[in-house]
């Protein structure tokens, strides 16, 4: 896989030419594409992936892109990164259309985080004011402490605070970190978050019994 990884780099060199000055970096197991030192794609197992934005995301789901998901301690995490197929690779102008469209949407979320850092969680989409002092509670201040702890971990910390949050809770967490009203949000991320949550409901019944057992002994 190495060896394809690599060959893939230099297919995207070439393809990419004049996007700018690209350049590729290990990352997340694989590589980093980058033009002029803005990232805008990803290049795992000799796939490549292309970064979208709030504006490109749903076109690239459109598409019929598949996510690249990437697991961390045995958890699903999506990431914001789309595979490009082989039928997109045989039409290389578009292609290269598609990446300058992931270039100009990484250089403009660079831009709206330089003139408005770490912003206002309630400013998110479906965050209220009452779950962003909930949020302050567990020590996530602001809107790049939320992307960085993701929804899920989120949702662990804010349950030691505040018992039986419903699974519309880490749906709406999901949403603000993706920028979708939480009924808007993808099927494929409301599907992954359903296992995850019933999962955890699962481990907390064994507790529950467990301690019961041990309590009845």
């Amino acid at each position: 896989m190495i060896t394809q990884s690599k060959k893939r780099i230099l297919q995207c060199m070439e393809l990419f030419a004049s996007l700018g000055n690209i350049r590729a970096r290990s990352q997340f197991g694989g590589y980093s594409l980058s033009a002029n030192r803005v990232m805008f794609a990803l290049i795992s197992d000799g796939e490549l992936y292309l970064r979208a934005s709030h504006e490109t995301e749903q076109y690239f789901c459109e598409q019929g892109m598949e996510r690249l998901i990437y697991r961390k301690r045995g958890m699903a995490v999506l990431l914001r990164y789309f595979k490009v197929s082989k039928a997109q690779w045989e039409k290389p102008r578009a292609l290269r259309q598609m990446a300058m469209l992931s270039l100009r949407g990484m250089q403009g979320d660079i831009d709206r985080r330089k003139n408005n850092e770490a912003g206002r969680l309630k400013d998110l989409p479906n965050l209220t004011l009452a779950l962003e002092r909930m949020l302050w509670e567990v020590g996530i201040e602001n809107s790049d402490d939320l992307r960085l702890q993701g929804a899920c971990v989120t949702y662990e910390k804010l349950c030691a605070v505040k018992k039986d949050l419903s699974i519309n809770i880490l749906m709406a967490l999901e949403g603000a970190i993706l920028g979708f009203h939480e009924a808007a949000l993808p099927m494929a991320s409301r599907e992954l978050l359903t296992q995850w949550y019933n999962h955890q409901q699962e481990q907390l019944e064994q507790q529950r019994q467990n301690t019961h057992n041990v309590a009845a002994s």
